[in-house]
């Protein structure tokens, strides 16, 4: 791959960005995939920054010609909320879903893209058994029905995951505005009638929901909780479904929801997987996007070995 003769600058719009581990596994992929000189910018914008903050973030990279895209984690939804009008085009996940986990500019255009449906199904596939739901009737509850939830949700009941596709899906979300769009978003797919739509903020209720799911089943972490925010939807007390999979979608912070599976682990036979994976699955999708690469299963194992260099 040919080096860039001219200096770039590649973003990550997030809550802690500086302090992601992405600051060091950058520069080691820019040199693994030959893009020359590129500064990298993360960007911190509290969980509840008003639109004209993201309006100003996503303008400067429309008006900067070296400023080739960025990654969006957390704000994915409020972003594209705020700034529809200054993206050129939107992939088709990105108008379903409403959110964009990737900016990309190219020739004066501004391309929103969400990559998650994408992503997530390449990290289940990781840990996830083939044919698993089919042959255990598991469930799978999901606690936060944000960009990750509700794309999580998507592959699982519209895609063709090796896991195969569980009979039901529980999405719990703290406000009904949320549930509101997920409900568009799954009747427009034809498979509202498979999931469950729960407002909840109460740690105790989604302990009963986890305590009432099938041996097998699936429980995902997706509420940002134990690192954007403290502590963990669920309580001590709850119980995690017997032979189930427990995936916790953060790799860093205190990670309440993590830990709590893993004392149940042994006695209750849990396959525990952390979302270091999602986030090398994540972030190469969105580099390769936003810097033109297609990446092949060996440049793909190369950068997962050098950031799981940095993670060591």
């Amino acid at each position: 791959m040919s080096q860039s003769d001219r200096r770039q600058t590649f973003g990550f719009v997030g809550v802690t960005a500086t302090r992601s581990s992405i600051n060091r596994v950058f520069p080691r992929w820019a040199d693994v995939l030959g893009l020359g000189e590129v500064v990298f910018d993360p960007i911190d914008l509290d969980v509840d920054v008003d639109s004209a903050a993201y309006r100003e973030v996503v303008g400067r990279m429309a008006q900067d010609p070296g400023y080739r895209g960025a990654l969006v984690t957390t704000h994915k939804v409020r972003l594209l909320e705020a700034c529809r009008d200054l993206f050129d085009e939107l992939d088709p996940y990105a108008e379903l879903l409403g959110e964009v986990s990737c900016i990309a500019s190219s020739d004066g255009r501004l391309r929103g893209s969400a990559k998650d449906p994408i992503t997530s199904g390449q990290s289940l596939a990781d840990f996830v058994p083939a044919g698993h739901f089919e042959r255990t009737g598991g469930h799978v509850l999901c606690l936060g029905a944000g960009g990750a939830g509700l794309a999580i949700t998507v592959h699982l009941l519209t895609g063709a995951p090796a896991c195969g596709r569980p009979d039901r899906v529980v999405l719990v979300n703290r406000g009904e505005a949320r549930l509101e769009e997920c409900r568009r978003v799954l009747t427009q797919l034809d498979v509202l009638d498979r999931v469950d739509l729960v407002a909840n903020s109460d740690v105790e209720v989604d302990d009963d929901l986890c305590a009432e799911l099938p041996d097998g089943s699936l429980v995902v972490n997706a509420t940002g909780m134990g690192k954007d925010r403290p502590g963990s939807p669920i309580s001590d007390a709850a119980v995690f479904p017997r032979d189930g999979l427990v995936w916790e979608l953060n790799y860093r912070g205190d990670l309440d929801f993590l830990h709590q599976a893993r004392a149940q682990q042994q006695g209750r036979n849990l396959t525990v997987e952390d979302g270091w994976r999602y986030f090398v699955y994540g972030w190469s999708a969105v580099v390769a996007d936003v810097f033109g690469l297609d990446l092949d299963a060996a440049t793909l194992a190369r950068l997962s070995d050098e950031a799981a260099v940095v993670r060591s």
